[in-house]
């Protein structure tokens, strides 16, 4: 999936991927959100308050600066707007947000039990996460904090919440979301059968290097 070199672009594939994280079961009815921005840009797109990731239209988008002010598009930003912006100004090279609301992922960490990467593409897509303790939605302390742990992490988990997923471009950050979720899935089915241990056999970087 190529980064668009337009805002139309960027609307089209976040379209494509609002109806997929839906079908996957990653997210209900008008949760989660999505941004990107062109590489270098100092505005945004994010989907608007109260949008259904599965019926967007180009009409439920709202074009905004990193100062926070809304430049275009939808009057009505999403609640998790500040999530969006606060990350993208301290990560120049992200260019896409994915922002679901993975249950395993959730259920997972909320049980206290770390999410444990089992594959190869758990290793190289997620190659670690960060988290943050509960704050509510769209607050300063929740953007802040998720912002504060995408300085190291490219997927940071949300307590009792979500998960953000970041990318240089929108396939990558969608890509990191699903890998962290599967890895979830794959831990909790671990747990199930009493296995608490069991990790990938070697580390991130390693991975990376017979990928």
């Amino acid at each position: 999936m190529k980064h668009p070199e337009t805002t139309d672009g960027l609307i089209e594939q976040l379209i494509d991927v609002g109806r997929t994280a839906v079908t996957r079961g990653f997210v209900l009815a008008s949760g989660g959100n999505l941004s990107a921005r062109l590489p270098g840009s100092d505005t945004y797109v994010v989907t608007g308050s109260g949008t259904w990731l599965d019926r967007l239209t180009p009409e439920d988008f709202t074009v905004m600066n990193l100062d926070g002010e809304i430049v275009g598009g939808s009057s009505k930003p999403s609640s998790e707007w500040k999530l969006h912006q606060r990350t993208y100004r301290v990560r120049e090279d992200v260019n896409a947000i994915v922002h679901i609301h993975p249950q395993h992922a959730v259920l997972v960490d909320a049980l206290g039990h770390e999410i444990r990467l089992l594959t190869l593409d758990h290793a190289v897509y997620v190659r670690s996460y960060g988290r943050t303790p509960f704050h509510p939605n769209g607050s300063d302390e929740l953007a802040d904090t998720a912002a504060e742990q995408a300085r190291e992490h490219n997927c940071v988990v949300l307590a009792h919440h979500g998960c953000s997923a970041l990318g240089e471009d929108i396939g990558m950050a969608f890509r990191r979301a699903m890998n962290l979720e599967e890895a979830a899935t794959a831990t909790y089915r671990a747990l199930t059968l009493g296995d608490t241990k069991t990790t990938f056999p070697m580390t991130a970087d390693e991975a990376i290097q017979h990928a």
